[in-house]
């Protein structure tokens, strides 16, 4: 196979990669134009549905690494197959359950381990098939999240208002059935020649980690902790964006494309962030985009209008859809493509627990108080959280004395 051959096929693993991130994610996070009907029409609390969201992102966390170190050693195509398989069981189950913990272990679990198949080892996958782009490629493929609200949410609103909610849910696993099955044999390993060590930002010759080594250090323990007060920031207010249009007088379709012009800019942001981290690095353009979300999720203890609601959806879309794929570049830059997929696996996992907080915190909050002023509170003292973590990412290394530490 010839060089322009590989480039070129390398950027129909990112697209695959995208449309797998967007349907695995987008069904998962659609679980918020659900909210309401489903609690309308079955009696459950919003705290219990919101508790499937829960189990979703702790599955998808333990799930993320798993996956990704089964990518390593067998290949991303099997991997991706049996979440596909997974993710579209557990649509088709979840829209049958007759009982609240039946929902939240179909809807939670069987979908949150299916979703955590895509992420990690398509963003590792890329990023092995694409050098000289590859923040632009690793953000196309997470991309798919923020498409993700434009397309599955619409329609899943659509469904349910037609017809309910169980025929909605049920067309959409059958739809994910269609669309990712044949997309996983898309998914080729990237050629050798393609994953050679990249010096690093630093300069420092690349280091030939084991993923025990890599676990110790102390960019391992930045990069996750700050991936999971990112998440764990903006969680909450994503979740309930359309339940709190919603409270603030905004019809339900009218909420639900808030919702979805959040995540419109949110692939724009992944764009934008993804372009300029090629040109000024990951990590400045990660701290800055951190400091915009935290200071657009405080902007919501201040609007209540729709245009007010659009302009902040706008800005808040940009600054977290932009900074998710920035860990994956730094997890690459930092630790080498042989380990990626198990070492990002890791650091996704704690960014499921952080995602795995705000769904519940949010129903929790808003059933106590009737409202969700402390919820958007909380998550801006989080997200500045996330800005200081991040700051302290130090991408110098001393290859000899962090190895002398981690054989210890």
């Amino acid at each position: 196979m010839s060089k322009a051959a590989r480039f070129d096929y390398g950027w129909v693993v990112v697209g695959a990669g995208a449309l797998m991130t967007c349907v695995g994610f987008g069904t998962m996070l659609s679980l918020a134009v659900f909210l309401q009907p489903i609690s309308d029409a079955m009696g459950w609390s919003r705290a219990g549905i919101s508790a499937a969201a829960t189990l979703d992102f702790l599955c998808m966390g333990f799930a993320a690494f798993a996956w990704g170190a089964l990518s390593d050693r067998f290949g991303t195509r099997i991997v991706v197959l049996a979440g596909s398989l997974l993710l579209g069981l557990g649509l088709v189950t979840a829209s049958q359950a007759q009982t609240l913990w039946q929902f939240q272990l179909c809807f939670g679990v069987l979908i949150g381990i299916a979703a955590g198949s895509f992420y990690a080892p398509m963003m590792a996958l890329a990023s092995a098939w694409i050098d000289k782009h590859r923040s632009l490629a690793v953000a196309l493929v997470s991309a798919g999240m923020g498409v993700s609200p434009l397309t599955v949410a619409p329609s899943a609103s659509w469904l349910i208002t037609a017809y309910d909610w169980r025929f909605a849910m049920l067309v959409i696993g059958i739809a994910a059935w269609v669309l990712l099955i044949p997309a996983s044999f898309l998914v080729r390993p990237a050629p050798q020649g393609s994953t050679v060590a990249m010096p690093t930002a630093a300069g420092a010759p690349q280091t030939e980690w084991t993923v025990a080594q890599a676990l110790r250090t102390p960019q391992f323990i930045t990069l996750a902790l700050a991936h999971f007060a990112c998440c764990a920031a903006h969680s909450g207010p994503i979740f309930h964006m359309v339940s709190y249009a919603m409270v603030c007088g905004i019809a339900p379709l009218t909420a639900v494309t808030v919702y979805s012009l959040a995540g419109f800019s949110g692939l724009g942001g992944r764009l934008l962030l993804g372009v300029l981290a090629d040109r000024l690095g990951a990590k400045p353009v990660l701290v800055g985009g951190l400091l915009v979300q935290a200071l657009s999720i405080a902007t919501y203890l201040a609007v209540a209008q729709l245009g007010q609601f659009y302009a902040l959806s706008v800005v808040f879309g940009l600054a977290y859809g932009g900074v998710m794929p920035l860990y994956a570049v730094l997890v690459r830059e930092f630790f080498g493509a042989r380990i990626m997929g198990t070492v990002f696996g890791a650091v996704s996992a704690f960014a499921s627990l952080g995602m795995a907080l705000g769904p519940w915190a949010g129903g929790y909050v808003f059933d106590t108080f009737h409202g969700y002023t402390w919820l958007h509170a909380g998550s801006f003292a989080i997200g500045l959280a996330a800005v200081a973590v991040a700051l302290s990412f130090s991408t110098k290394r001393q290859p000899s004395l962090d190895l002398g530490r981690a054989a210890a």
